[in-house]
């Protein structure tokens, strides 16, 4: 599903995180034998992926903090899940290439949860029951974490607000059929859904309906959202037929806007979504996936590495009290990798992704792996 240029994609997958919970093993998950239930100490809950199967080592772990250690076994690339109730994301991993393991940290309050594999990333997943039991203090109890989720929910408020403004004009476009005036509006509207997409993300289907690739939709659902529009666009130029598609991406936007800004998100969410942009970029700007018609893939790095930076600058006062070198080293990468991206500039945005060449591209992935390693231990530090 990856091509060739996906550089970045299986070197991102190999930066871990430290395990924080634990859970005993051996066991299975859904599909199979039931798990063994009950926490034991000593290291993440190992989860084993293929196409068919999600064995995970327990279905109860403490509340709290919990490591996920996901190896994909199967032939697909896959993603990790921990949903509670309303498929409400509590934490992911996405792009697990075959062969490789990655690691998840969640925090998770008393209460009952599904885990889920997705085979190619497609689909509602492999999914299997996670009891969570116990009491547990949670991480925002801290004063400087609850300032650093605070002030992170006032950077996505401001993006969410913006968003719906652009997306509007854009859809505006669409049902008055002007083609060249929503081309120029489809990647400014894109920049700041792609900056919330961390908090985005956490909300069910509202996600795909809103940012689905072609192949992410699995069959008998119906393709929607920005990337359906970008096709008629690009490729058919007649977007005549595109008015309830447009009516629908902006109810969802205000939807997920809503959601969002009303959403109480735990401290972790930062590190993880400050990893998942990059991760991101990896696995769809640097190959040209994401906006394959428009090939306007780099308004999108451009805001995945906005939105990594203002999640992880909200964090920079708890960062630099107990891992001041790494906070060093965060500031040192995000500067190469603004660097990297800014060769490319063009007016107010960006060249095209089809105007640079391989040795461009492998410059940008080099430097999204040289910044993703360092952000891959930030939520061990925040869950400590």
């Amino acid at each position: 599903m990856r091509t060739s240029l996906s550089i970045a994609a299986g070197a991102l997958a190999l930066a871990t995180l430290t395990a924080c919970a634990s859970g005993p093993a051996p066991a299975t998950g859904a599909g199979a034998a039931p798990a063994a239930s009950g926490p034991a100490a000593g290291g993440p809950v190992a989860v084993a992926a293929n196409d068919t199967e999600c064995k995970v080592a327990v279905t109860e772990v403490p509340a709290g903090t919990s490591t996920f250690a996901v190896t994909n076994g199967g032939t697909k690339v896959t993603e990790f899940y921990v949903y509670a109730a309303g498929d409400r994301v509590m934490g992911e991993v996405e792009n697990i290439v075959p062969g490789l393991t990655r690691e998840v940290i969640v925090e998770l309050p008393a209460g009952t949860y599904q885990t889920a594999c997705k085979p190619g990333m497609i689909g509602k997943g492999v999914r299997g029951p996670l009891k969570v039991t116990g009491e547990h203090k949670p991480l925002s109890d801290d004063a400087e974490l609850a300032a650093a989720t605070a002030g992170y929910k006032r950077y996505i408020r401001s993006q969410s607000e913006t968003l719906l403004t652009k997306t509007q004009e854009f859809v505006d476009a669409v049902k008055a059929g002007d083609v060249k005036k929503a081309k120029a509006l489809f990647p400014v509207s894109r920049t700041y859904w792609e900056r919330i997409e961390p908090v985005a993300e956490i909300f069910g289907d509202l996600d795909p309906a809103i940012d689905a690739r072609e192949n992410d939709v699995a069959e008998g659902e119906k393709w929607t959202g920005f990337h359906r529009i970008e096709k008629d666009l690009w490729v058919g130029g007649d977007i005549g037929e595109d008015g309830p598609i447009a009516d629908k991406l902006m109810t969802d936007i205000t939807t997920i806007v809503e959601k969002a800004n009303a959403a109480e998100l735990s401290p972790v969410l930062l590190a993880n979504g400050a990893k998942g942009l990059l991760d991101e970029v990896a696995s769809g700007k640097i190959t040209g996936e994401e906006d394959r018609y428009s090939h306007t893939d780099l308004w999108d790095f451009d805001a995945n590495l906005q939105g990594s930076k203002a999640a992880v600058q909200a964090l920079r006062p708890v960062l630099e009290q107990r891992a001041p070198e790494l906070v060093t080293t965060l500031d040192e990468k995000f500067a190469a990798a603004e660097a990297a991206l800014g060769e490319h500039r063009e007016g107010d945005g960006w060249k095209l992704h089809t105007e640079l060449s391989k040795d461009d591209l492998k410059k940008l992935s080099d430097a999204i792996n040289a910044l993703s390693e360092p952000i891959s231990k930030i939520a061990a530090v925040v869950a400590k």
